[in-house]
């Protein structure tokens, strides 16, 4: 037998072996290094002055104090931060408790704060004591938090500890791949030098007909082939057709950002308080934006949950607030319209054709349907987009499954009763109401 010549094929290996060893062991050490987590620390709220309780403050504050005042920004009255340093305490006690008397009383102080403040009235509170004063004013006097900076650990990731993350293993896993799959190239390469030398052959195999070409001669295949392609094709083509003018997903990006997850869900904002019209009238309106600044006028910032991930972080947010502001024209240091007001094209998203009627009022305040029984969680939606497809199938299946509502409803009583007995049943339908003739909807 022929030797043949592979001393190289150690010396190869072993040097792939080296390289996967040096990068695997050099991932690993570079993994380990991670930072520890920076704990955050809560600044300390030391009353004004020793006197006060400052978390009693805190609530009172925003029960008798946050509809017109902030702490650090002027609202319908000014900032109140650091206010019992500015004025004496007695006077405050009566500023606080009845501020016209005060103002009556020819006070010089209590008239410059007036006038300084558009004349606007501050409520007053006769049953806050002295001691309730306090606690508002050492609360008033805290020093202001400073934001918490949370340091993350180097390379991010997730990981935690010294643990090996999952990268490194896939990567380590992938080396090893690599590595099998070059020592099997080698290894068949040796093998067949080998068989060369001994004069070992191999028979060819005889080339068979392409599969292609053995198709084109079978024209069985041929027509089935084509009768199913076409069918599926007409399948699809039906199916795209069908899909014209239905917008179901449509979330288009509008002028000024309104989550109603914020709106709607962690503030439990009725749908109907801003969408007013939809109990009354066909349309439920798009809402002025003086019912949003019947909130946003003293509410300048966010204080909510963010997404930082997606974008949703509290400058976003207070951004968002301030192109309303300049929409309406609302001077916020001011706290004042300056009538320069700015229109906003909102993007519509439901929209039905002209030859479709329907009316909100008679689905929202007669039937007493639920918003999201068409629109979806609403409560959940970041950005709002056309849950169903609103069309005529979906409407009749709904017509077909949703019972009437005779609650406080005597407009279907009668009816209602001579239906019932004629279909045999307990609750009659919008279907057998005559909810699916034609003249209900197109007209």
């Amino acid at each position: 037998m022929k030797k043949v010549n592979y001393r190289n094929l150690p010396s190869r290996l072993s040097l792939l072996l080296l390289v996967f060893l040096l990068t695997f062991s050099t991932t690993i050490f570079a993994q380990e290094e991670s930072a520890n987590e920076a704990e955050a620390t809560e600044a300390q709220t030391p009353p004004a002055e020793g006197v006060g309780d400052v978390a009693a403050g805190e609530t009172l504050f925003k029960a008798n104090c946050a509809a017109c005042h902030k702490l650090d920004k002027k609202a319908t009255g000014p900032a109140l931060r650091g206010v019992a340093e500015k004025y004496d305490r007695e006077w405050l006690y009566k500023w606080i408790k009845n501020s016209q008397e005060l103002i009556q009383s020819g006070d010089a102080l209590a008239v410059k704060l007036f006038e300084e403040n558009n004349r606007s009235v501050m409520t007053a509170f006769p049953a806050l004591t002295n001691t309730d004063i306090d606690n508002i004013l050492a609360y008033t006097s805290a020093p202001k938090p400073e934001p918490t900076v949370v340091e993350l650990p180097v390379g991010g990731g997730g990981e935690s500890g010294s643990g090996v993350s999952n990268n490194v293993i896939l990567g380590a896993l992938a080396l090893v791949f690599l590595l099998l799959v070059v020592m099997l190239f080698l290894v068949t390469s040796t093998l067949k030098r080998i068989a060369e030398a001994n004069g070992v052959t191999y028979e060819e195999k005889e080339k068979k007909m392409p599969i292609w070409k053995a198709f084109a001669q079978n024209q069985f295949l041929v027509l089935v082939t084509s009768i199913f392609l076409l069918l599926a094709a007409g399948y699809f083509a039906y199916g795209w057709m069908m899909q014209v003018g239905v917008d179901q997903g449509y979330a288009p990006v509008q002028p000024i950002h309104y989550s109603h997850k914020i709106h709607a869900g962690a503030n439990q904002i009725d749908c109907n308080y801003c969408h007013s019209s939809a109990r009354k009238s066909k349309h439920s309106g798009i809402p002025s934006l003086n019912v949003c600044m019947n909130c946003h006028k003293n509410i300048a910032e966010y204080n909510g949950e963010v997404d930082p991930e997606n974008g949703y972080t509290k400058e976003f947010y207070d951004a968002e607030i301030q192109k309303l502001y300049d929409a309406v024209g609302w001077d916020e240091a001011e706290q004042k319209y300056t009538g320069e007001e700015k229109p906003v094209k909102w993007v519509r998203i439901h929209n039905l054709p002209d030859f479709a009627y329907f009316n909100h009022s008679q689905h929202v305040t007669v039937a007493g349907i639920e918003c999201q029984k068409c629109h979806g969680p609403v409560e959940e939606m970041e950005i709002m987009y056309q849950f169903s497809p609103l069309t005529m199938g979906w409407c009749i299946n709904c017509h077909r499954e949703t019972n009437v509502n005779l609650a406080g409803n005597e407009y279907y009583a009668k009816i209602h009763e001579e239906l019932s007995k004629k279909y045999g049943v307990d609750k009659l339908t919008i279907a057998q109401m005559g909810g699916l003739e034609c003249g209900k909807c197109h007209y």
